[in-house]
């Protein structure tokens, strides 16, 4: 009796093991006449003296044994000698297997896999060879597994699938070594990726099409299809679209909304996707009556009824119920209620589209935080997961306390996946927390060239880090440098100082800047740490200080007006500044999605060295849409003061530009020395800003916006104005223009056309102006 298994690799399907059982029976069949009865036949059994092994190099003789299970001496059945023979081959470190008895011998002949001595990938151009390495498993000098390279060739191929690449195939291919050895090569064959070409809705009647567009992370093709990848098919992100599109109507009370459907249809020539979502918005509601109930004596409805902080009649959002909870459940903690849990009961009042919701206070279970287990992070360090949790070891559990510590790990941006999943621990009353993250690439280097309109031409370049040696810190290298100027800056921030929710922050730079609107130029080498805390829901306070080198140069020998001279004779001066700024966001809890506040202000003292001053400065911002959603309406109010006793210099004086107020240069209104013409700067400024924007009726995938705007501002005030204009008067500019917005690969662009209804004759206009856009 021999079991023999012999494998070929081929291409594909590469030494697979195929089976050839050879049996052979013997038994004797008597009849008995008298009885007429036959004998039943007996199954063969083998006892072997001895088992030698024969083939085998790497794999010792007593492993070979050990998954055999056979025994010397032992009596098994041909059944039994069989399982011995599989559970050899399921060893997977063997290319053939023969059990071969010889009388009492038995003999195991087998051949081993070879080991891998290179892995080579080849025809990949969308996907580098790095990206492939990490998705495979099989690896060098290890053994070959067929099993493997097969799971490996799938892999890759889900790759290319979720780049759009439907049609790419990858072929693993075999070639022998001697000394039994093999080397590896998947062989790629990548295709088009099959783009989206039209993304449409149907079942939409609150938004168009274009705004939904706007909310999903899969695009339609566009004039840039050759680089954004984004307009190519891919499963898993229409996937995540579904839920973007559910977080979007829910938040904005549509609270039966719901995706019936993701429909991708190839076009006729297979070349493109139609991707069509068919919805069901139903009907917005609105926040009703809002109660507090209490099934635990400690808990007194009044108190937690105060922190509720939702208006009836407010659109419903869940962000604004879920903030609520967070914030009853932290006063329970504080007041030593453990396991108090808020159970939100919606009555839906059909008629008036208005939810009551009774907050409900009751004792949840008793189940204790055992611990949490962090996977998969090789590079960032488990403290840094770990802080995003308010819960440790031994604490009650919350699940959505865990729902959140899982939002913020993801909003980390160090990891490409993060899932965080509780299970049963050592007892009933026990829970682990499991952290799985898949690590992606946190740093970057950049070097190319900037333009400015107002500034021209000039090189950058720039290193980034945003997860510092695995410790979650950022770290930033600027270099800028233009022919006339240049300057080098450093920036690190420790987001959790102390292992407190404070953030330190270090500055430091220097250079030289030669002011367009001016003909000096200034040296300066500065340091600043800052520490930054919250001090309210949505607050956030930044003290900091700031210590300064300065001086003024004048290298062309110009003639400078005699405010800016005085500043240059001085010479080298030192500033030591103390400062704060307060920042209060409402976008920061999101509960009105539409809509956003944000307001900041902050004061510098300069005390101590050359340079006394105090300067303050404020904004406020708001942001809302109408027309649902499709028309952004901006505003912004900010003004500035700077006072010293001894007089301001140049350098800490106010100066405008297009960010501030549009349609003029840099330095372009304000004081002006009469002589000269040069801009002086301010000690006060005050300016309003109003925008819209608008979709201009082109297709989306083409990515262009349209906007208006009106600016209204002044810039005045010296304390010497001997010889100027525009310093003792407060005179207002008004400025209107329209905007081009054009979202590209390298950013989104902003095209300003401006013109003033209301300067100076001194004004320098700027009617074109080319700047990256920003929200505010």
């Amino acid at each position: 009796m021999s079991f023999t298994n012999i494998g070929s690799m081929g291409p594909r399907h590469a030494d697979r093991p195929r089976f050839s059982f050879l049996f052979t029976l013997f038994a004797a069949i008597a009849l008995v006449l008298t009885l007429g009865t036959v004998r039943p036949v007996e199954a063969q059994d083998f006892r072997f003296t001895s088992v030698s092994i024969e083939g085998s190099q790497r794999v010792s003789a007593d492993t070979i044994l050990s998954y055999a299970g056979i025994a010397q001496g032992e009596t098994v059945s041909a059944a039994e000698l069989n399982d011995a023979y599989q559970a050899v081959i399921a060893s997977g470190l063997f290319e053939t297997v023969e059990f071969v008895p010889q009388g009492s011998r038995l003999v195991i002949r087998v051949t081993e896999f070879p080991v891998v001595s290179r892995i080579a990938i080849e025809g990949n151009r969308v996907i580098d060879d790095n990206a492939i390495g990490n998705l495979i498993q099989t690896r060098v000098r290890r053994v070959y597994s067929p099993a493997t390279v097969e799971a490996d060739a799938k892999a890759i191929t889900e790759a290319y699938e979720a780049r759009g690449q439907l049609a790419a195939t990858v072929t693993p291919q075999i070639i022998r070594r001697p000394e039994n050895r093999v080397d590896v090569v998947f062989e790629i064959r990548e295709s088009r990726g099959v783009e989206i070409e039209r993304l449409s809705f149907v079942g939409n009647r609150a938004f168009s099409d274009g705004r939904l567009r706007r909310v999903l992370e899969t695009k339609q093709a566009g004039l840039f299809r050759f680089i954004v990848g984004r307009d190519t098919f891919a499963a898993d992100r229409v996937e995540f679209d579904k839920r973007v599109l559910t977080d979007f109507y829910t938040s904005r009370g549509y609270v039966d909304f719901e995706v019936l459907n993701a429909a991708a249809e190839f076009s006729r020539d297979r070349g493109a996707y139609f991707l069509t979502f068919t919805v069901r918005e139903g009907n917005p509601y609105d926040f009703g009556t809002l109660t507090v109930s209490s099934e635990i004596a400690q808990a007194d409805p009044a108190d937690f009824e105060k922190l509720i902080r939702i208006r009836k009649g407010q659109t419903y959002s869940p962000v604004a119920v879920e903030n609520a909870i967070a914030r009853m459940e932290q006063l329970a903690t504080r007041d030593g209620i453990d396991f108090l849990r808020v159970e939100p009961r919606v009555t839906r009042n059909d008629r008036d589209l208005t939810l009551d919701i009774e907050f409900n206070l009751v004792r949840g279970p008793r189940v204790f935080v055992e611990r949490i287990d962090i996977e998969g992070n090789a590079t960032t360090l488990d403290r840094v997961v770990r802080r995003q949790f308010n819960t440790v070891e031994g604490d009650p559990f919350n699940p959505r306390e865990i729902r959140e510590a899982a939002s913020r790990i993801r909003a980390l941006g160090f990891f490409s996946d993060a899932s965080v999943n509780a299970r049963e621990g050592s007892a009933q009353d026990r829970v682990v927390v499991d952290v799985d993250v898949d690590e992606q690439p946190t740093g970057s280097f950049t070097f190319g060239a900037n333009y400015s309109v107002a500034e021209g031409a000039s090189l950058v370049a720039s290193f980034s880090e945003s997860n510092f040696l695995g410790r979650g810190q950022s770290l930033s290298f600027n270099l800028t440098t233009r022919l006339e100027d240049g300057s080098l800056s450093f920036n690190f921030v420790e987001p959790a100082f102390l292992g407190r929710d404070v953030a330190f922050g270090l500055s430091a730079g220097i250079g030289t800047s030669a002011p367009i609107y001016a003909d000096h130029e200034q040296r300066q080498a500065s340091v600043s740490p800052r520490l930054t805390f919250p001090v309210s829901e949505r607050g956030r306070l930044t003290v900091n200080y700031r210590g300064a080198l300065s001086e003024i140069r004048n290298p062309d020998g110009n003639v400078l007006p005699a405010i800016i001279q005085a500043d240059l004779d001085a010479g080298r001066v030192t500033t030591h500044s103390l400062g704060y700024r307060y920042d209060w966001d409402s976008r920061r809890d999101g509960i009105n999605p539409d809509t956003g506040i944000r307001v900041a202000f902050g004061q510098d003292y300069a005390v101590g060295g050359d340079v006394d001053y105090v300067r303050s400065s404020a904004e406020v911002s708001a942001l809302t849409t109408i027309m649902n959603g499709d028309v952004d309406l901006r505003a912004t109010i900010e003004g500035g003061v700077i006072q010293s006793d001894q007089g301001t210099r140049v350098n800490d004086r106010f100066f405008t530009g297009p960010s501030i107020i549009r349609g003029f240069e840099p330095g372009g209104i304000g004081p002006r020395d009469t002589a000269t013409g040069l801009a002086l700067g301010g000690n006060y400024y005050a300016v309003a800003r109003l925008e819209a924007v608008f979709p201009l009726g082109l297709p989306e995938e083409y990515g262009v916006r349209g906007g208006l705007f009106f600016d209204y501002g002044s810039l005045w005030g010296l304390d010497d104005d001997t010889g100027t204009d525009g310093s003792a008067e407060r005179e207002w500019r008004s400025v209107v223009g329209a905007s081009i917005f054009w979202t590209t690969p390298i950013g989104p662009l902003r095209f300003n056309f401006s013109r003033a209804l209301d300067k100076e004759t001194y004004d320098l206009e700027q009617t074109f102006d080319l700047t990256i856009s920003t929200s505010f």
